[in-house]
């Protein structure tokens, strides 16, 4: 009567295939049993799933085992290619320091002129460019920050503005700030106002000619924000995250006039990242270049 009553011609019930045919005398339902059908479909089912998963697990320990081996070169490589950095930054700054001395000399028995200036000059740039090379390096190596400790961020972000106030002036640019006062945090000190030295140092080179540099440092419940935001020219809309990769140049003919070696907002990134922060960078249709950082 059930099957009667669903009112369909064919189907299953239980184990037995059906069908409703009506004749002279009636309707008649015609029974096959299908046990051993459906327990061969289930079988089948059941050894199907395990030997996939039998495939599944041998390829997934080749894996694990051969790229192993297959990426050990590249990982050798790499170690390799940061140790290289460190040796050659540490044996760049010998010579450099040497050509450094015996430019002062030449300079207190000839005096100063415009060579042995821009001897100096050169010097200079290439001791930061190492110096940067070398704390790149030495984060990679070990992304940790080496000492942890509490001081007041606010007060380290007032004298880094502090130190760029005389450079603001004389390249006409003024620095606006908004610090909130008393904000704590716990890191490296000497990371910290290296990164926020980075940003407006970035922001002194890059920004157009009697720009506003617009600085400021607020709490956002248990994370601080520190944003950067500057007028800048050739910036298109958009994020511009590429900024941090490692000598990225998006105007040569700038960096070279301004002394960027496009290494040190890859350092920012890193100091950022090794305080399990964020740092992002983004331009708004008003050429507005905007760096936040999230600690």
């Amino acid at each position: 009567m059930k099957i009667l009553g669903d009112g369909s011609d064919s189907g299953f019930t239980d184990i037995y295939r059906y069908r409703v045919a009506d004749c002279e005398d009636g309707t008649r339902i015609i029974f096959v049993d299908c046990r051993q059908e459906l327990e061969s479909f289930r079988n089948t089912l059941v050894y199907s799933v395990g030997v996939s998963l039998l495939g599944f697990l041998a390829v997934f320990m080749l894996v694990l085992f051969w790229s192993k081996k297959i990426f050990k070169p590249v990982a050798e490589s790499y170690a390799k290619q940061k140790r290289f950095i460190t040796d050659a930054s540490h044996e760049i700054k010998t010579p450099l320091t040497i050509i450094d001395a015996n430019t002062k000399v030449i300079e207190m028995v000839n005096g100063e002129s415009e060579w042995t200036k821009n001897t100096r000059d050169q010097v200079k740039r290439l001791t930061a460019l190492t110096n940067q090379m070398v704390a790149l390096s030495r984060l990679d190596e070990n992304p940790e920050p080496k000492e942890k400790a509490k001081f007041d961020l606010s007060d380290v972000a007032y004298e880094v503005i502090d130190h760029f106030s005389s450079l603001s002036e004389v390249r006409g640019k003024k620095i606006s700030a908004d610090i909130e006062d008393g904000i704590k945090y716990v890191g490296d000190e000497n990371s910290i106002r290296q990164l926020i030295s980075i940003l407006v140092d970035n922001a002194m080179k890059y920004a157009v000619e009697s720009a506003d540099i617009s600085i400021s440092l607020k709490r956002d419940g248990r994370k601080v924000k520190f944003v950067l935001k500057n007028l800048t020219d050739g910036m298109e809309e958009g994020s511009q995250d590429i900024l941090f990769e490692r000598f990225y140049r998006p105007d040569s003919s700038r960096n070279s006039e301004t002394g960027g070696s496009g290494i040190g907002l890859s350092l920012a990134k890193s100091i950022v990242e090794s305080h399990k922060g964020r740092i992002t960078a983004r331009c708004d249709g008003d050429g507005y270049i905007t760096f936040q950082v999230t600690l």
